[in-house]
């Protein structure tokens, strides 16, 4: 039989037990596990500003301030089991102040904000702090990586297309290209927390409230960088979460592009790459096998962290622009596995990558057996002979035909194919002979003279280097403003806290 006039909600009654079981407790569960710093802040934070305006008297603001100190010394979170008396963690804190206070005094400190701002407020602070330190990893990471290019910027691989040899180029300018992808994602990063770092305390329920608050202040309090404006917007907007998530999945999605090429270079037909003992596991029943298998363990946590971040902003989609459970308490401890899983494929793949090394003697045999020095012989027929690209296309790849179906090697093998191909389409003599002929055809010459702009050549190596170390030094200063910030509005939190505390 339904209630009659069940105009407000009795907190006296306990919920139904398959409701407790299967939605409270895990709420409740999530708070204490991940939340209980950020209460803690917020309550103390929105006190702070309540004297501060003159909403609350110092007396009764005291009175408040000693209660919550208590409550946190004498409530160990960890050792709470949820048992449907209250409705969630916010609730146990209310209750806990009306225990010591008095229900007139205890509710005071909830004038003028709601769970509503006070959850989008829990979550951003939690988000801030798992951005912040996923983003110590990325740019170890990133350094990392810069120092890998740098120590390899002559080093020469074969560089694929199509999963084809193509070209020659080195491995740090391989990595140099991942590494602009990287520092594109970690500056994703950086926008996103611009749009987490917005607090919502103040909105309370939607629309603010009729006390003279000041939201600046609570900002300031809390390390935000300033108040989000739209007071709607506070509650309802969780683009602070999809841009969130949106770049951890750019992210492990580019990063799972590069570890799956690891995986390809160090099999046994390509073995450009050498893992070092310590990154294999040898086979329990082949002895032979030297199993990279680091290299799946990053394949399959990059895809775990990629699916988890892509899970959040499908719980999002097509959610009402409103407050709502979605994006709210289990979606929040749902995404932080994506962050975990995160951490451990920048630890690992940091590890890895300054410890692998090129096979130098596997590269110059597939460089000899793939012919990919071709393409500058015809590009060197071009300046020197003065033919046309076409032309001396035409001539490059008879050359490479006939080198490759005798299974010799360019340098070696290709000079007397070129001379009967050079004179069959132009009816003379090249200008230059052997000696030069293998000049050109060499991978230390085809990287060498592509000393353009973003090109493999020592100078513009150095150049990009240079430019990519510029850039994880800005990274490392924002990082460290943040971190400033909001260590000196942790220190004033406390001390205008403690006051408080004092003045009872």
């Amino acid at each position: 039989m339904p209630e009659l006039n069940p105009k407000l909600a009795d907190r006296s009654v306990f919920p139904d037990p398959v409701y407790k079981e299967t939605v409270l407790k895990p709420l409740f569960d999530g708070a204490k596990t991940h939340h209980v710093d950020g209460f803690r802040a917020i309550d103390r934070a929105h006190l702070v500003m309540l004297t501060e305006t003159g909403i609350l008297d110092a007396k009764q603001a005291s009175a408040i301030a000693g209660a919550l100190e208590a409550i946190d010394r004498e409530v160990d979170p960890s050792a709470l089991v949820y048992t449907g008396e209250v409705e969630d963690f916010f609730f146990l804190i209310e209750k806990e102040l009306k225990a010591r206070l008095g229900a007139d005094v205890a509710g005071r400190l909830h004038t003028s904000r709601s769970r509503n701002d006070i959850d989008h407020t829990l979550f951003k602070l939690g988000l801030k702090q798992r951005i912040d330190a996923l983003m110590v990893k990325a740019r170890h990471l990133l350094g990392a990586m810069i120092d890998a290019a740098d120590r390899e910027k002559a080093t020469l691989i074969v560089a694929y297309t199509h999963g084809q040899p193509a070209q020659p180029s080195t491995f740090g300018h391989y990595l140099a290209a991942a590494i602009e992808v990287l520092i594109r994602d970690i500056e994703r990063f950086e926008e996103a927390r611009k749009i987490v770092d917005l607090s919502p305390m103040g909105a309370a329920a939607i629309t603010t409230s009729g006390f003279p608050i000041d939201r600046k202040r609570v900002a300031d309090l809390l390390g935000f960088a300033a108040p989000l404006r739209n007071s709607y917007s506070c509650i309802a907007a969780s683009d602070y979460i999809t841009s969130t998530y949106s770049a951890i999945e750019l992210m492990f999605l580019h990063l799972g592009r590069m570890i799956q090429d690891f995986q390809f270079w160090t099999s046994f037909e390509v073995g450009q790459v050498y893992v070092p003992n310590a990154f294999v596991q040898i086979s329990s029943i082949m002895p032979q096998k030297r199993n990279p298998v680091p290299i799946e363990h990053m394949r399959l946590l990059a895809s775990q962290t990629m699916g988890r971040a892509r899970t959040v902003l499908g719980v999002i989609h097509n959610t009402p622009f409103t407050d709502m459970n979605d994006s709210e308490g289990e979606t929040q401890s749902m995404g932080y596995e994506a962050f975990t899983a995160a951490s451990r494929v920048l630890d690992l793949l940091a590890a890895f990558i300054s410890a692998i090394r090129i096979d130098p003697e596997r590269v110059a045999e597939n460089i000899r057996r793939s012919c990919i020095t071709i393409t500058e012989l015809a590009d060197s027929l071009v300046r020197i002979e003065g033919l046309s690209f076409r032309e001396a296309h035409e001539i490059a790849a008879t050359v490479a035909k006939a080198v490759v179906a005798a299974g010799g090697g360019l340098a070696k093998d290709g000079y007397g194919p070129f001379l009967d191909a050079f004179r069959h389409s132009t009816g003379r003599e090249p200008s230059f002979g052997r000696d030069k002929f293998e000049e050109i055809v060499s991978p230390e010459h085809f990287v060498a003279v592509r000393d353009r702009f973003g090109g493999p050549a020592p100078a513009a190596m150095a150049e990009a280097i240079g430019v990519y170390r510029d850039k994880a030094t800005s990274f490392a200063a924002t990082a460290n403003n943040h971190a400033e910030r909001e260590a000196k509005a942790a220190k004033e939190l406390g001390e205008k806290f403690k006051a408080l505390v004092g003045a009872r």
